[in-house]
């Protein structure tokens, strides 16, 4: 291979000779181009569908909450929240315990866009997954989650 050509995914350092932070680097780099085609169709965008996805699952959450849970800072969340709510996507209130704290929760929009958004997910995972069996993709899983939890400082 000439030094000017890049290899192709799967061949040289981009293939299982790789880097395990490199090759995951990889990885989530193409998901995320597929997920962000699927969903340009539906004008979201992926960190709003993942913070749609966060609010279905744990509705009433704080913007500060949020970015926590989404790995986002509290800066790109409130830009990303300002562009939901115009879109009627989720909906702000007062907290009840803080009157300071705002919880936002999904609409009935919010809903319809996470349910489209989510079946294109789902798409993109089933092909992630073909040919694994139940048990290499809770295995999969497992290392997955335990990557994450090394990288927050948890073992």
């Amino acid at each position: 291979m000439d030094k000017s050509e890049i290899p192709a995914v799967g061949e040289g350092k981009r293939g299982t000779d790789g880097h395990i932070a490199y090759l995951l680097r990889q990885a989530s780099a193409a998901v995320r181009q597929r997920l962000e085609q699927g969903f340009a169709a539906h004008n979201i965008t992926l960190p709003q569908f993942t913070l749609l996805t966060m609010l279905k699952a744990y509705p009433g959450l704080s913007g500060a909450e949020l970015a926590r849970l989404a790995m986002l800072t509290p800066q790109t969340v409130n830009v990303i929240t300002a562009n939901l709510l115009k879109r009627g996507a989720i909906a702000r209130v007062r907290s009840g315990e803080d009157k300071r704290i705002f919880v936002l929760s999904l609409t009935g929009q919010g809903a319809r866009d996470l349910a489209a958004c989510r079946s294109i997910a789902d798409g993109v995972e089933q092909q992630l997954l073909a040919g694994t069996s139940a048990a290499d993709e809770a295995a999969i899983r497992r290392w997955l989650v335990s990557v994450a939890a090394v990288g927050q400082g948890a073992e």
